[in-house]
């Protein structure tokens, strides 16, 4: 029998992008190609009584209906298993392990958890399950604090099933694994088995698994990995990549081809509509030591360039780095733009004498526009309509560009556009370019509304314009392809965020009408 084991993460790890609503069709097709496949260790999910399901979804309310509705036949030799984050389920409630029954709980837990879940450790294992221990972001304990917590399993919990070194945020390089491994194995009691769960963010996840594999050890190897990458973010080890070096090189009978059919039924849909895998942001993210998820909140705002994210990232406070917190990243990221400010007065009197008397035109870069250009060169050949371009001039001599983007800032400004900009993006200082006080023009709610958009609606409100009309506000699709103009401006967007969004500017526009403005949509939208 092989020293090394397999644990496929897909299910549960995986369920991290699409909030774990495989669908029951799905997910049978997964596990069935996980055990066709030959998989030693088949994660089945998160057990989660306060956020669980009971259908449909692999984060479940409790174990049993893991049991019930989805685990109903196992192969013999493969295992299965489960996560509990530490404090989100009572393990008193988890029914004894039986041979119908899943056979694992592998429990994750932050530093400040580590000695706590020692006692609930002990539940699960009197209750009959293996148990793994996963302290997460390993690479935030000491020498002096990891040897403090292998002492302590090797003491109370030395029948464990797993000690794992778990890489959380992608930022562990050959250095850090050399280091780390050393430690564990050293100390470690030298029946358990030692595993390494990893993320991509700096694409080490397949080399630092080899590093694992070369390792000098007796003991028995557990890798995670996830099919095609499948994981939060830059995604995790492949499971199919693993499996295949595995048989080339150590003797394995792993099979591989009921993952590619899996892949090409089922992983491709799911990664067209909510995509996994390298970003500079998630690179930015183990540069600077955190989750993920801050990156891919900062970079989804498309307001800032890519050095700006990693500014914002570094002006996280430490003890928030660990969980994404939505509701203070919005305060970091209001933050550093309104401390960008500038005295518009003057800029604001100048493009209100500019309008006054004459109807706006102002075009989004929706794909709507190609459709309607004959219509929109008589507006901007009309004196009495005043044009603004959102983020884009679509190749029109329009009066103004406003836009919120660096990069469309900086095109405008070399072509000498006339160029609107908000006071985060640039104060000026070359070219015809008018400066807004960013914090005046924006909305904030639960969460800070600051796109080209909104910026200008603001100002033409202000500016007292009561005729205002709209070419190219489509909306947002989950098709990448239907909503950009400009293929340079395409984002991928999932349906809860594309719904979020146009119900946003649907609500946002019907305001502004209420307040007695005139605002006529020239071409189709969602936000009608």
């Amino acid at each position: 029998m092989s020293r090394i084991r397999v644990l496929d993460v897909t299910l549960r790890d995986g369920g991290c992008v699409n909030d774990f609503n495989f669908g029951s069709d799905y997910m049978e097709k997964i596990l069935a190609a996980q055990e066709a496949a030959n998989i030693d260790i088949i994660e089945m999910g998160y057990i989660d009584d306060k956020d669980g399901s009971e259908m449909g979804r692999t984060k479940y309310i409790n174990d049993q209906v893991i049991t019930k509705n989805f685990l109903k036949h196992k192969k013999p030799g493969a295992k299965y298993v489960a996560m509990i984050d530490y404090g989100k389920f009572d393990v008193k409630n988890l029914a004894p392990r039986n041979e119908n029954t899943i056979d694992g709980i592998r429990m994750a837990f932050h530093k400040k958890d580590r000695f706590n879940m020692i006692e609930l450790a002990k539940i699960i294992m009197e209750k009959g399950y293996e148990f793994y221990i996963q302290p997460m972001i390993t690479m935030r304990y000491s020498d002096a604090e990891l040897l403090e917590l292998i002492e302590t399993v090797n003491t109370k919990l030395s029948d464990a099933s797993g000690f794992y070194i778990v890489d959380s945020f992608g930022e562990m390089r050959p250095n850090d694994m050399e280091r780390i491994m050393n430690l564990v194995d050293h100390n470690l009691v030298s029946s358990m088995p030692l595993g390494f769960h990893s993320h991509n963010n700096l694409q080490l996840s397949y080399s630092n698994a080899i590093s694992m594999l070369q390792f000098p050890t007796t003991r028995e190897i557990m890798l995670d990995s996830s099919i095609m990458g499948m994981g939060k973010g830059a995604g995790n080890l492949n499971t199919e990549l693993l499996l295949e070096h595995l048989n080339l090189f150590y003797g394995t009978e792993y099979n591989v081809p009921p993952l590619l059919d899996v892949m090409d039924k089922v992983i491709n849909q799911l990664h067209d509509e909510f995509y996994w895998g390298y970003a500079p942001e998630y690179y930015l993210s183990s540069a600077n030591h955190c989750t993920p998820s801050y990156a891919s909140f900062f970079y989804n705002k498309h307001m800032l360039p890519i050095d700006q994210v990693g500014e914002l990232l570094g002006r996280l406070a430490e003890e928030k780095k660990i969980s994404f917190d939505k509701a203070y990243a919005e305060e970091v990221y209001l933050e550093y733009n309104k401390s960008k400010t500038v005295d518009d007065a003057n800029v604001v009197a100048d493009i209100k004498s500019a309008i006054a008397g004459k109807k706006v035109l102002l075009l989004a870069p929706g794909r709507s526009v190609a459709g309607a250009m004959d219509e929109i060169k008589n507006y901007v050949a009309d004196d009495s309509v005043f044009t603004i371009g959102l983020n884009n001039d679509f190749d029109l001599a329009l009066d103004y560009i406003l836009t919120t983007r660096a990069e469309a800032y900086n095109d405008a400004v070399t072509e000498g556009k006339n160029v609107i900009v908000p006071s985060n993006i640039s104060k000026g200082g070359r070219g015809n370019v008018m400066v807004l006080d960013y914090s005046k023009w924006i909305e904030v709610d639960e969460q800070t509304h600051d796109s080209a958009s909104v910026i200008a609606m603001n100002l033409l409100r202000k500016c007292e314009v009561k005729e205002i009309m709209l070419a190219g506000f489509d909306g947002f699709s989950v098709d990448i392809n239907e909503n950009y103009f400009d293929a340079s401006m395409r984002h991928p967007y999932n349906a809860e965020e594309a719904q979020k969004r146009n119900e946003y500017y649907k609500q946002f526009f019907a305001k502004v009408k209420a307040e007695g403005v005139n605002v006529e949509f020239i071409t189709p939208s969602k936000y009608e």
